[in-house]
């Protein structure tokens, strides 16, 4: 995970650099750009298999669900978007006039800028341990309501994110004088149903007979 939000934040910083770049280019009007003939037509071969090639291995990359794999799907089409408006650029700026090649500069740079900003953003809302949503906690509530006919009440339900997965914490009220045996069981049996979840990395289950919870954590003692 701190992978992915090292490697946005370089391409963010990067879609910076060619934003500033493409409007000193357009501020001087210093451009000298030759795409015709033969080179055009390279250019254009080249650009058009590397997009194509590009386009098959994000979707490829989307069939899986490792975090990791997902962001080099995200950086496919990535590559896909700026090598057709780049392309697109260039010949137009040969073809019509030539500051459509940083007009088009500056387009990709924004994109870059808002695309992977939003990457880092999301990838450190994870590093800081952001919750679920409350309705995936709906959904661990019940499935813990529902484990076992002794619980008496579900007293907690948390779930934090833990790289692409989350830690969830459960408090459930168990009978007071119920066995330990049986006790030990039925979080035990809990646990292992929470960590079966795709979702889920670790399930911590904490077993009571009640919810006051006194004296636990208290800052006199």
């Amino acid at each position: 995970m701190q992978g992915i939000l090292v490697f946005a934040s370089i391409m963010a910083t990067l879609g910076l650099q060619i934003l500033l770049e493409s409007v000193r280019q357009l501020v001087s009007k210093a451009h000298n750009l030759e795409l015709t003939g033969t080179k055009r037509q390279w250019v254009v071969g080249i650009m058009i298999s590397v997009t194509i090639v590009k386009l098959g291995l994000m979707f490829y990359c989307r069939l899986f669900e490792n975090g990791i794999v997902r962001a080099y799907a995200k950086d496919h089409l990535f590559d896909v978007i700026t090598n057709a408006i780049g392309l697109v650029a260039a010949i137009l700026a040969t073809l019509v006039v030539w500051w459509i090649d940083p007009a088009g500069a500056i387009l990709l740079a924004l994109y870059t800028m808002k695309s992977w900003s939003s990457t880092v953003l999301e990838n450190v809302n994870i590093l800081v341990g952001k919750t679920a949503s409350p309705d995936y906690l709906q959904k661990l509530t019940y499935l813990c309501w529902n484990h076992h006919s002794e619980i008496r009440l579900i007293d907690t339900v948390k779930a934090y994110a833990f790289g692409s997965h989350y830690f969830a914490e459960v408090d459930i009220v168990l009978p007071a004088d119920m066995p330990l045996q049986s006790a030990h069981d039925i979080g035990e049996s809990l646990q292992n149903k929470l960590e079966s979840l795709p979702e889920i990395e670790r399930a911590f289950v904490h077993l009571d007979y009640e919810v006051s919870h006194r004296p636990e954590h208290s800052k006199n003692e």
